[in-house]
Formats: C-alpha cells, sequence, structure tokens
C-alpha cells in the first residue's frame, strides 16, 4: 500500500524559507516520478515541481530560481526547498507519486502553507 506523509508546512513571511518533506512508502522509485502539487483557495491544484527516476527536475515557471525539488539516495524522501516566498505561493502544497508503468497516481494528505507578514 502506497502511503504519502507530507511535514514542513507553516506560516513564513514573505522573503522566508521553508522546507517540504514527502516520506513515500510502498512506491517502487524505479518506475515512480514525484511531484509537488499546490492549491490555493479558490483555484485549480496546479503542479509545482516534479522529479523523475533518474533525478530530471521540472518547475514552474513562477517558482524557478526560488524553489527546488530533491530527493534522498533511497529516492522515498521528496523534498520542496521554497526560498524568497511570496503572499501568492499561500496554497495547501500535496505531494503525488506516480507510477509510470501503471499509471497510478497517490496522494499525501496536503500541508498548508501561509506566506503573510
Amino acid at each position: 500500500q502506497v502511503q504519502l506523509v507530507e511535514s514542513g508546512g507553516g506560516l513564513v513571511q514573505p522573503g522566508g524559507s521553508l522546507r517540504l518533506s514527502c516520506a513515500a512508502s510502498g512506491t517502487n522509485p524505479r518506475f515512480t516520478v514525484m511531484s509537488w502539487y499546490r492549491q490555493a483557495p479558490g483555484k485549480q491544484r496546479e503542479l509545482v515541481a516534479s522529479i523523475s527516476r533518474t533525478g530530471s527536475t521540472t518547475y514552474q515557471d513562477s517558482v524557478k530560481g526560488r524553489f527546488t525539488i530533491s530527493r534522498d539516495d533511497a529516492r522515498t524522501t521528496v523534498y520542496l526547498q521554497m526560498n524568497t516566498l511570496r503572499p501568492e505561493d499561500t496554497a495547501v502544497y500535496y505531494c503525488q507519486s506516480m507510477n509510470f508503468i501503471t499509471n497510478q497516481e497517490y496522494w499525501g494528505q496536503g500541508t498548508q502553507v501561509t506566506v503573510s507578514s
């Protein structure tokens, strides 16, 4: 059974930093793409960043140069380092795991990030 557990959200002032973590269990790292999504109130969920099994990364344009997605050597924990945070980054952040062989996707429960002075 796949389980994703996010942590690291919270309240931060504009310009501050946060690091989100997503601990995955039950996944097969050889066939898995890990991503971070976010959903702000009244808006659709949007892709923030992804990291492939080979380590290649992609980012939404609005976070390029500010956010960094990474993972541990075992490829079971994914991180999102968020720097120079803006009020518009306020959202619930979700971790997603997708098996590109079976096309099954799994979601974490979400962690709230609030950027406010």
